[in-house]
This record gives C-alpha cells, structure tokens and sequence, in this order.
C-alpha cells in the first residue's frame, strides 16, 4: 500500500483550500473523492456512501461532483445545516453549474462570498453524461432541524440519520445555556432528548445513531420505526477499518486494562462544536501531550475565512500559532485547549506528517461513549475482532455474504 511505502518520508504539501483556489486544487479534490467511493465500490455490490460536514466548505461542492462521478449512492452531511445539499446534489448529478454560500466571519453587510462549480469547466470539452442522482440523508440531533430540512425551499432530504450526544466524532451543543460536569464536558438534558415520534411523523426514512451498536438496540429502533441504525464505534476498530493497525491494538488492550475513556471535549475542534476525545497514550488526547504539540495549521481543512479590514478575505483557524490568530483578529480565548485535527485524524490512519526535525504528528481518536463496549465482539481466545463478528452480533446471526 501507499503507506506501507511511505519510509517516513514528508508528503509534498498542496495548497490550503481556499475560495477562488486553482482549477488543479479543485480537480485534485474531484479526484481525491471519486478515488474514495471508487475504491470502496471495488469488489462490493451494497450500497456506498460518503459522509461530509456542513462546516467545511470550501471544498465541498468538488469533493460532491467526484463522489457523484464514482457512483456513490448516498451523501451524508452534518455539523451544520444542510439546507442547500438537495438541491446542489441535483444540480451536480445534471452537471449543471452550482454554487452555495460561504459563512464569512466579520463579514458585516458585504454581499455573500459564493464557492461555486462548473462541472462543464472541469470537463474542459470531454463530453459529459447525466449521472445518477445520489440520496441526501442529513445529520441531525433534533426532530426542530430535521423538520425544517424537510420544508426547505432547496428540496427535502431524502432520510435522516438521527444522532444522540453519545456518538463519536462532533456533536451538537446542548441546547440553551451550556453547563459542565466535573470534568468539563458540556451537561446534556431534557431540552435534547430526541423526540423520535415527531421525526417518524415527518415520513421520511431515518436512521439512529449514538449507542446502537447492539442487537437490542437495532430492535429498539426498528420498534421506533426508523430504517436502522448507523453504527460507528464497534467498526472503527475491526481489523478492516482505516484505523492504523497498531493503534488498534493499543486500543483494545487499553480498554482491556480499563485505561482509557472517552471526553465529550467542548474545546478540542477549531469548529467550536463539542468533540469526542479518547484519552489513549501516545496521542494528542492526553491533555499534557496536546498542549505540548508545536502549533502548526498546514492542512488547513478547518480555518474559517474571515473579512480581512482592507475588505478581502482571509483564513485563519484556532488551532494555528497563536500569535498568528490574533493578528488576524481573533480572540485569545478561542485558541485555549484547542487540538489540529487536521493532522491529528489523519495520523489515525497512517497518514502523519514527518517534520524536519525529525518528529511527527501525532495520532488523535475518536470514537462514541460506548468505547467500553467494544470487547464484547472479540471471540475467546483472539485479540481483534472483525466486520463480521460486529455484524453478527448485531443481527443476532452470522449472516451468509455473497462471493462476487
């Protein structure tokens, strides 16, 4: 594989996305997501899908066209609000020009600053086809959003994947004002409870998510109405997952011992959503090992453009150095406890960067509060566990799978 030839060696940087970035950045970015559902369609007769977060989204109409150009058969958005993803699927899948506005911080009474896309463009005189419309299911945390997804002047979603607090990843905040617990973590109440009756009445498929990650859970949501469930945390780390090998390992023989856990951290993500950190050795999850981490924002997945004074737009994030924050007017505040998960998740899985002192980036873990679970799909005897045994044990047998 591309990792295991890596030898240690740095990857040649490519730029920042930025609004109006190259036309080589966007084609790699159309690429780079038509190689992702590509690959995972190789071999595979089921269903495909591709995950996105609202709150990126420079790169987000490329990264839809390249999915869509590979066949993937479902787009799901979340950390956000979703309005517009109807539509631009629709737009895209008829290679018709599309475009959505930008959330420019200090923006003040400027006109809106549009990401747009021209599939026409990128072809550059190739002949395009009319591609098969992907489903839109949109990330929600409550049945309020969901409900005006499904009014939306932009289209309806076609499902939803409905997310409690205990997922892994980002979560929404807690509603109203936000008090914490002894260790930090942003205290869920009733205001958040999801009412899943009011989104069964809406008429469209959903799905549970957050601590589904067993059999009577699935028969709990079927119960509920909903289509299933989405399950992260019991297969992130099976043996198939994209997670390094030996970070797994460490994993499981970390939860064996009973030496980690997982924190709702409300500082950790640059998106200023609540984010789930497992404080696992050897990663940025330890908080002595984070702070200790020279600050360096050279992926940039994550900077927020802002309106520079001379009223042209800037980038910056609050994981970045400080210093170079405030010059761009943020506030101090922002920067307190916060984590590269740029770098970080994709140290995760194998992907770190090597710096030119000879250090490297250092993984960080995600994963939902049901982490303590996980060993239950590790037969006797073994130390890993697969797809399969996850599989089983949610289905309650082993199903038969189809040689293709």
């Amino acid at each position: 594989s591309i990792i295991d030839q890596k030898n240690d060696q740095s990857y040649k940087m490519i730029p920042m996305p930025a609004l109006n970035q190259s036309d080589d950045l966007t084609e790699l970015t159309v690429v780079a997501n038509f190689a992702e559902v590509y690959l995972a369609k190789e071999g595979y007769q089921g269903l495909i899908g591709i995950n996105f977060l609202e709150k990126i989204q420079i790169p987000t109409l490329p990264s839809i066209y390249g999915a869509i150009l590979a066949g993937v058969d479902y787009i799901l958005m979340g950390a956000g609000i979703p309005a517009r993803m109807p539509q631009v699927i629709s737009d895209l899948s008829d290679n018709q020009d599309t475009s959505i506005p930008i959330k420019i911080a200090e923006d003040g009474n400027n006109e809106p600053s549009l990401s747009n896309f021209s599939p026409t463009r990128f072809a550059n005189g190739e002949k395009l086809i009319k591609h098969k419309r992907p489903k839109f299911l949109a990330i929600v945390s409550s049945a309020t959003l969901a409900q005006h997804l499904n009014r939306s002047s932009f289209g309806s979603p076609d499902g939803f994947v409905v997310e409690a607090p205990i997922a892994g990843g980002h979560n929404a905040p807690p509603r109203g004002k936000t008090n914490y617990n002894e260790n930090g973590e942003p205290i869920y109440g009733l205001r958040d409870e999801i009412d899943i009756e009011a989104i069964h009445n809406i008429g469209l498929p959903f799905w549970l998510a957050g601590g589904y990650g067993d059999k009577s859970q699935l028969d709990k949501a079927l119960s509920y109405g909903a289509s299933g469930v989405q399950v992260g945390t019991a297969f992130a780390f099976c043996d198939e997952s994209g997670f390094e090998s030996s970070l797994k390992s460490r994993m499981l023989d970390a939860i064996r011992k009973n030496e980690v856990h997982v924190k709702t951290d409300p500082l950790a993500s640059p998106t200023g959503f609540p984010f789930k950190v497992v404080n696992l050795n050897g990663t940025i999850g330890i908080k002595e090992t984070g702070d200790s981490r020279p600050r360096i924002c050279d992926l940039g997945y994550l900077r927020e453009p802002y309106r520079k004074e001379n009223g042209q737009i800037g980038y910056r994030c609050p994981s970045e150095p400080e210093e170079d924050y405030l010059k761009k007017g943020g506030k101090i505040e922002d920067t307190f406890g916060r984590r590269c998960l740029c770098n970080g998740l994709l140290s995760a899985i194998g992907l770190e960067q090597h710096r030119k002192d000879g250090s490297k980036e250092l993984p960080l873990i995600t994963a939902g509060d049901d982490l303590k679970y996980i060993l239950k799909f590790v037969e006797k005897g073994k130390t890993s566990y697969s797809a399969l045994d996850v599989l089983t044990h949610l289905l309650g047998q082993r199903p038969v799978l189809k040689a293709i």
